[in-house]
């Protein structure tokens, strides 16, 4: 197993008043050059939205772009006519695909959100734009990883155009659990949103990530109540 640790307060930071962003990879005016992907993984961004505030109309092509409320409301309107609020507990994806342009704002004005969101590069260019969004809680497991988006339709939870596989892990204290890779050649980016886990010989707190390559399961252990997410991408991007 070959890895590679990022501490939470190793990513790139940007406070704008009323958007405080953490970028796990390079984005906007933050560049490091031994972060800019993971595989497929372009952008992970753990934003806090003031509330009422938010990111105006702006265009995507050709991006997979992944929404995980983790506290609070956001409200997304786009250009193929979509007007939907995106709560905690639901995951929204969009395929930029021949471009698309979105607005996102906190639906509240009296708090803040809190959200990841993340874009992976597709296996497809140029494909129609498309939304979707679905509650996770449904699919919610305990103790052990459960399928909130692959490249599947008609598997469980949202698809996207490339062969990724995103799972939500809700560890007790004390138990562990194995990941299996879905894919030869994939790895997995594991995210801590929440507690502290064992992987390998790193000990990961909150909002610290390990990329993880070259093996097809690995063990994860809680110190604590944990929740982290697994995000399974190819390591080769056409």
């Amino acid at each position: 197993m070959e890895t590679i640790f990022h501490p939470a307060d190793s990513r790139g930071s940007a406070d704008h008043g009323w958007l405080q962003a953490k970028h796990s990879f390079s984005f906007a005016g933050w560049f490091n050059p031994e972060r800019i992907q993971f595989g497929a993984l372009r952008v992970l961004n753990d934003d806090t939205v003031q509330g009422g505030m938010g990111f105006g109309t702006h265009p995507h092509d050709n991006m997979e772009i992944i929404t995980i409320p983790l506290r609070g409301d956001l409200e997304h309107k786009d250009s193929m006519g979509n007007a939907e609020v995106i709560r905690e507990g639901e995951i929204q994806v969009m395929s930029a695909g021949t471009g698309v342009y979105h607005s996102e704002y906190n639906k509240n004005a009296d708090r803040e959100i809190s959200l990841l969101q993340l874009w992976i590069f597709p296996n497809q260019r140029d494909v129609a734009p498309r939304y979707d969004q679905i509650p996770i809680d449904s699919l919610h497991k305990k103790n052990e990883p459960f399928q909130i988006l692959s490249p599947n339709p008609d598997d469980q939870g949202v698809w996207i155009h490339q062969n990724a596989w995103f799972h939500m892990l809700d560890l007790d204290a004390e138990h562990a659990t194995y990941y299996d890779l879905k894919l030869e050649g994939n790895g997995v980016y594991a995210f801590v949103i929440e507690g502290e886990v064992e992987i390998g010989e790193h000990v990961l707190g909150k909002r610290d990530a390990l990329g993880i390559t070259e093996i097809a399961t690995f063990e994860i252990t809680a110190h604590q109540d944990t929740q982290v997410l697994l995000i399974e991408v190819p390591m080769v991007v056409d």
